[in-house]
């Protein structure tokens, strides 16, 4: 059977759906499971799934949980490849065919070795028609940490700045500037919500003192964990980050060693703290991103301060980059952005552009 537009239209329905707990999944990607019967009148979804809070249940089980005995002949939407191998349930490919599924729709390939194709193979085994790649790009962008972390071994980075009309991110000495308006600041702070780790520089910090958290209404719960890059924890004890470290995870990244006076006390404050390796211009990025990883961690936000921003685009880790321009000028006291729209480094393509009140968002993905 030959993929439909209303195929098409199931899986764009279960790529939207998956973008609910992004984020909040742990190492486990954020996949959704459509169930539809098609009985010869219209078309039904009768079991709908999504990867549970901290990774488990799986969607497909979720969704067989609730179509019950309807999901027997049903088609299954999954927006990533069912998982094939054991763990601490059996593999989803297997209940696919065990309750009945008639034919499974796929968007991605799982790069995890474990699954990778397997899982198909025991859909096509089990008698079930498979049809994959269906708006495969669609949802490898939702799941963009996910495939990052499995394929590059380090996390999704999302380069995330807000830009003057003449290229500026601030005012020398003013703290934080209004750049962008409130619609723009909204969608920034969904962004922050499907993050894993938002990564300013110690230089952010002091200068501006933020708090980095999601102050959407009704997703404060979401703020993802902060991380400073602060070598020689210059980090104050009395700081926004510092006095909600309790609320929400801050990670101090140092070079300095536990017996370091500082370092006792920002733990103390309820600070996680990450021992870094020093690189010539500060901490290891790679390395840094590497421990981020192995914390089970997949999507990181670069939101702070133009020197970090340039440390991570110098090292080649940003694999996406965010910019919203808002319609004022800073002037000649403004800090120079080292990206905008007329000065993007080699390798990224323009991907899309928004409107947002008097903003213009322009996002741009580094080709692989």
């Amino acid at each position: 059977m030959a993929v439909s537009s209303f195929d098409k239209r199931m899986m764009a329905a279960a790529i939207r759906y998956s973008y609910r707990n992004l984020g909040r999944t742990g190492t486990n990607p954020s996949v959704t499971t459509l169930l539809v019967r098609d009985d010869g009148e219209v078309p039904v979804i009768v079991g709908r799934g999504i990867t549970a809070i901290g990774g488990r249940p799986h969607a497909e089980t979720e969704a067989i949980l609730e179509a019950g005995d309807l999901a027997r002949g049903a088609t299954a939407y999954v927006t990533l490849e069912p998982c094939a191998h054991h763990g601490s349930t059996p593999p989803c490919a297997e209940a696919l065919v065990r309750d009945g599924i008639r034919r499974v729709v796929a968007a991605t390939t799982d790069p995890d070795g474990r699954v990778s194709g397997q899982g198909y193979k025991i859909l096509e085994d089990g008698g079930i028609e498979v049809e994959a790649g269906v708006l495969a790009s669609d949802a490898e962008y939702a799941m963009a940490g996910y495939l990052t972390q499995r394929e590059l071994g380090r996390p999704h980075v999302t380069l995330k700045m807000a830009l003057s009309n003449d290229g500026k991110i601030g005012s020398r000495g003013s703290g934080q500037v209004a750049i962008t308006g409130p619609e723009s600041n909204a969608v920034s702070h969904v962004l922050r919500a499907t993050s894993d780790v938002i990564i300013v520089g110690i230089g952010t910090v002091l200068e501006d003192d933020p708090s980095l958290t999601c102050r959407l209404p009704g997703m404060e719960d979401r703020t993802p964990a902060r991380l400073v890059l602060d070598r020689n924890l210059r980090l104050p004890l009395q700081s926004a980050l510092v006095r909600s470290a309790h609320d929400h995870p801050v990670i101090v990244a140092t070079t300095r060693l536990p017996d370091d006076g500082k370092y006792q006390q920002l733990s103390e404050a309820g600070c996680l703290m990450m021992a870094c390796e020093e690189s010539d211009t500060g901490i290891a990025l790679p390395e840094l991103l590497d421990d981020l990883a192995g914390r089970g961690y997949s999507t990181v936000l670069v939101e702070g301060g133009a020197a970090v921003a340039r440390a991570f685009l110098d090292a080649h880790l940003v694999d996406r980059i965010r910019l919203y321009v808002g319609p004022g000028e800073i002037g000649k006291d403004g800090v120079e952005a080292p990206v905008d729209p007329d000065n993007m480094p080699s390798g990224f393509e323009l991907t899309g552009t928004e409107i947002y009140g008097a903003d213009r968002r322009f996002e741009y993905e580094r080709s692989r």
